[in-house]
């Protein structure tokens, strides 16, 4: 197994680096590249990367979706695990991935909690031990092998928001997914930006318009129009 940890940034520059330093703390052989793809950035996400060492690829077009692509193109792992700038795996990332693929599945994800000891945030995260799919998102991270990545296209690019989910639900139709019984810790940021009824009201209104077949940008500007968020 050889990893390739694609981390698609925009303005992550207080992020980052604490990531990227822990993702190598806990490395060893099976982990030959960590690649970040940034979408544009106006801080200093891009500087702050490739001063530490890292590779720092700009992609041409905005958006998590193309962004993820275009390091997984970059990229030579057997094994693709997609982490956002705000999420930090458990330390024991590699072995946990090895077990999942030598159990038989080809992709997963893990639980997660918030570095916030909040009551309703950890109602939030209780949930994500669940197998269904309105418990998922990419802060849980995501790990999959190359050949199904490839089988299923990867990330649809014209996808400015849920593209993890549309992954996932592919994955889900064709394979087994693991949810690995370990937590993300997930930055709260989010929350301490917007009211807490408000971020899980927009969540719910975002879910509930993909599945009813929403345009993209429609979905964004609904979600843009509710809360405050450094994605978009």
């Amino acid at each position: 197994m050889l990893v390739s940890i694609i981390i698609p940034t925009y303005n992550e520059e207080d992020n980052i680096l604490q990531l990227l330093n822990y993702l190598k703390k806990f490395s060893d052989d099976r982990l030959p590249e960590i690649i970040v793809v940034d979408g544009g950035s106006r801080d200093q996400t891009v500087q702050i990367v490739k001063e530490a060492g890292f590779p720092c690829l700009i992609s041409e077009k905005k958006g998590r979706a193309a962004q993820m692509n275009y390091g997984v193109r970059k990229s030579k792992g057997d094994v693709l695990y997609f982490v956002h700038a705000d999420s930090m795996p458990p330390a024991s990332y590699l072995n946990d991935l090895q077990r999942a693929f030598d159990e038989g599945y080809s992709a997963g994800c893990y639980r997660f909690r918030f570095d916030s000891d909040h009551l309703l945030l950890r109602i939030n995260s209780y949930f994500t031990r669940f197998d269904r799919i309105m418990c998922r998102g990419g802060d849980q991270t995501l790990f999959i092998t190359r050949k199904l990545f490839n089988l299923l296209d990867g990330f649809r690019e014209d996808f400015l928001i849920m593209e993890e989910y549309d992954l996932i639900q592919k994955i889900q139709q064709i394979a087994h997914f693991k949810i690995i019984p370990k937590d993300v810790v997930v930055s709260a940021r989010k929350y301490e930006k917007n009211h807490y009824l408000q971020v899980n009201f927009a969540n719910l209104v975002v879910f509930m318009m993909y599945f009813a077949g929403a345009r993209q940008d429609t979905m964004v500007h609904a979600y843009k129009s509710l809360i405050h968020h450094p994605k978009f």
